[in-house]
């Protein structure tokens, strides 16, 4: 576009639950991510749009970083790390802290043999003293040759602007990819059965999350004055026992699951909504290429 509009891709990267999603939601300014306290939350590789007076940044959120004990966390480790080739910045997101696990030594790794500069986000500054951070930077900075160490809060937005202009500096005059009204390249129905997830993993007990997809069975809108969409959608789990404890005693936590998502996809699409679930056992789905692909774990090209 020239007049220094400036574009270009970004790649958020780092362990489980550091807060690539709930960042990204923060600079979006609209939830497109799921986050939860549960490890692994997200799945799929997911783009999203920023856009202002500077220019345009397109986000690839990827899922974390970690060892893969199955097909999906195969998946997953993959479409992680297949974006380091794709773009034109990487922001390594890490928790405020001195200690340097085996993953991060991981990261720092493939990293290491990427040609992009590397911006590392030391996140939730928040949970810590501010005295503590300058230690904690320094334990870091040695690791590989950082770009920028910018240290932000993801959940109260402290450091999130700065690391906004910081980007648009490493970025070069580019095109504008997507039209402003463009936020994310997810369909409606990814983010719908996304949201959902979300609830069940908020609202359930640990062993279960890793072992639940959401399938989007029907989503139509129904006519009159007032817009509502009906949805359809089905939790899949791997165990009969599972499937008990997500319907709870009389149906209660899968109303709880069912109310709190509600919430969240009328926001998200903007006008009333007719949620039902219905809760499905299919073992292993985790290890098949077929259910994988049919709950949108597509492979990254």
């Amino acid at each position: 576009m020239g007049d220094g509009f400036k574009s270009g891709f970004v790649t958020l990267v780092g362990r489980p639950n550091v807060g690539k999603s709930t960042l990204m939601n923060r600079i979006i300014g609209q939830k497109i991510a799921i986050t939860s306290n549960k490890p692994q939350t997200t799945r799929n590789r997911i783009q999203t749009v920023y856009h202002d007076a500077r220019g345009q940044i397109v986000f690839l959120d990827t899922p974390g970083i970690h060892k893969a004990k199955n097909k999906l966390g195969e998946f997953m480790v993959n479409a992680a790390e297949s974006t380091f080739k794709e773009v034109d910045l990487v922001l390594w997101l890490v928790e405020a802290t001195s200690y340097i696990g085996k993953g991060e030594q991981h990261i720092a790794r493939t990293l290491m043999n990427s040609k992009v500069p590397v911006i590392l986000v030391m996140n939730k500054i928040d949970t810590v003293k501010k005295a503590e951070l300058l230690t904690f930077i320094d334990a870091y900075k040695d690791l590989m040759n950082f770009a920028e160490i910018i240290p932000v809060s993801a959940r109260n937005g402290e450091g999130v602007d700065e690391l906004v202009q910081t980007m648009f500096e490493y970025l070069e005059e580019g095109p504008q990819y997507y039209d402003e009204d463009t936020i994310t390249d997810q369909p409606e129905r990814q983010i719908v059965a996304e949201l959902i997830r979300e609830k069940a993993l908020r609202r359930l007990s640990e062993e279960i999350p890793h072992g639940i997809a959401v399938s989007i069975e029907q989503m139509k809108e129904r006519p009159g004055k007032q817009p509502l969409m009906d949805i359809e959608a089905t939790i899949v789990c791997e165990k009969d026992s599972h499937k008990g404890i997500i319907i709870g005693k009389q149906g209660a936590m899968l109303k709880k699951i069912g109310t709190d998502a509600r919430k969240d996809i009328e926001d998200f699409l903007q006008m009333r909504v007719n949620l039902k679930l219905w809760v499905k056992v299919k073992k292993d789905w985790r290890d098949s290429d077929f259910l994988l692909k049919n709950f949108g774990f597509k492979e990254s090209q």
